[in-house]
């Protein structure tokens, strides 16, 4: 029995995002997702929470407290904080049952630099990894949508998280050609802050901007237009003030980001070999990451390239799911690190 503990909590997968943080234990699946987010006293620099209960206080803390996200476009900007956060995290999903370190496979975006791997393998080992592999966040959404990437065929994976998006063609088990963008899901939840504030002279927080994304949000036209009530400060009067929000105005504030992706796929099939190209026209675009919830992107990547795109079953924990499957790949004795 006790020897069975220790399997099981020896390899874990980390999808270290920018907006939320994923871990996937082997045999038991994702257990575990939160905001990657911490909120800490600047006087005392003491941690007052982790995860949920400190996304709860963003925009509504005293002025000592702060509420920080320390990963910035899927990079760690605040490093002390970053590794706190990943102990916090391993230790929740695991528990204080294992004595023997786990091993732990992280998720990181594809144009990384040496610096910012380096940052994110010594953190997940001063967090207590036994051995830390790294894995590229479309190869890792590839396995967590069940694409089979060893064999010698071209796939495309779109993976828009909270802070990049990662379009690659991936054959043989690597990836062929790949872009990073430094925009994604909070890029539309920015881009609605600023069309309130421009059209309507209203000013709205993150929160409310990424309910108005998840609720109404679109970037190709609805068939039945949705509604919704935003509450905010009027910047004319500074008073509470509500406005009904429409989904066609969604559209028109999230027209440049999503044009932007579009642009960074078309990009990277420009780039693509053209035996590969011909598999993704077969086999289509797969979308990936909490962005592809985004209504109408399907579609519009499908306009807009001519080739079919649907989005994985479980966007949200594809990375975390292919991030953990990765070390059962690299299970065989010869596999390097």
């Amino acid at each position: 029995m006790g020897f069975g503990i220790f399997g099981v909590s020896a390899d874990i997968g980390i999808d270290l995002g920018t907006a939320s943080i994923l871990v996937y234990i082997k045999g038991k699946g994702v257990v575990l997702k939160e905001p990657s987010v911490v909120a800490f006293d600047r006087n005392t620099n003491e941690i007052k929470a982790i995860g949920e209960e400190a996304r709860l206080m963003i925009g509504r803390t005293p002025g000592n407290i702060v509420a920080v996200r320390p990963l910035r476009q899927g990079v760690i900007s605040d490093y002390t904080i970053t590794e706190k956060m990943i102990r916090y995290f391993i230790q929740k999903a695991v528990g204080k049952r294992t004595f023997r370190k786990p091993r732990i496979c992280v998720c990181v975006p594809s144009q990384i630099t040496e610096v910012e791997r380096k940052a994110v393998e010594d953190a997940t080992y001063n967090a207590g990894a036994r051995e830390v592999f790294l894995i590229e966040e479309p190869v890792a959404a590839a396995i967590g949508a069940g694409i089979d990437i060893a064999k010698p065929c071209g796939n495309m994976v779109v993976d828009i998280g909270g802070g990049t998006t990662d379009v690659a063609v991936i054959s043989l088990g690597g990836t062929v050609v790949s872009e990073s963008l430094k925009l994604a899901g909070d890029d539309f939840d920015e881009a609605i802050v600023r069309y309130m504030r421009k059209k309507h002279n209203l000013l709205i927080g993150e929160r409310t901007a990424e309910e108005i994304k998840i609720k109404i949000g679109t970037c190709y036209k609805r068939a039945d237009e949705l509604t919704i009530d935003v509450r905010g400060r009027n910047l004319v009067t500074g008073l509470p003030r509500i406005i009904t929000l429409t989904s066609d105005e969604t559209l028109e504030a999230l027209r440049e980001p999503a044009n932007q992706i579009v642009e960074s796929v078309h990009n990277v099939l420009e780039k693509t070999p053209p035996e590969l190209s011909a598999d993704i026209s077969d086999r289509g675009i797969v979308l990936t990451g909490g962005g592809a919830l985004l209504h109408g992107l399907e579609q519009l990547i499908e306009e807009k390239t001519g080739i079919s795109t649907m989005t994985a079953e479980d966007p949200m924990t594809c990375v975390a799911v292919g991030t953990g499957r990765y070390i059962e790949f690299l299970n065989n004795p010869t596999a390097e690190e």
